[in-house]
């Protein structure tokens, strides 16, 4: 038994410093007046090459209406309960989203992108709405979208 505890001990020391560490991230989406119903939006996290590495958030919580959010719906697959516990009703427009999320220190500064596809019922579709490099010098720097967020920004 003592023997047992020693090796226990001596994994978790070797082990606990590997471990990942993340930092929390304020995530600010204002949308713009733009006439329709509430949005749906997907805020997830690419690499450098485009491929998908986590869903931070999902506002909208309908899954029938996902595949709107195409560009996020295609990279994260069809797993949605890669979602669950991550949602939120639709934002209405002129209204923000604001939301905390930790990211992986491993992720900042690493040429990891963070993208907003968007999706309104009735209107046309907005993928990659808002793509941004994830970096901690981007932080607190509002950025524009292409149809329905009036601006974003991100607080670390």
């Amino acid at each position: 038994m003592k023997s047992l505890l020693t090796a226990l001990a001596m994994t978790t020391a070797l082990t606990l410093p590997g471990m990942a560490f993340a930092r929390p991230v304020t995530l600010t989406a204002t949308l713009s007046q733009y006439g329709g119903q509430g949005a749906y939006l997907a805020l997830y996290v690419t690499d450098a090459k485009g491929a998908y590495v986590e869903t931070l958030w999902v506002a909208g919580g309908k899954t029938k209406y996902y595949k709107h959010l195409s560009d996020w719906s295609r990279v994260a697959g069809a797993d949605l309960s890669r979602v669950d516990g991550i949602t939120g009703a639709s934002v209405g427009q002129g209204r923000s989203l604001k939301i905390s999320v930790d990211v992986a220190d491993a992720l900042i500064d690493a040429g990891y992108e963070l993208h907003i596809d968007a999706a309104v019922e009735d209107m046309r579709d907005s993928p990659s709405e808002i793509v941004v490099p994830l970096t901690a010098a981007g932080g607190g720097k509002p950025a524009k979208g292409r149809r329905y967020i009036q601006s974003f920004q991100y607080d670390m």
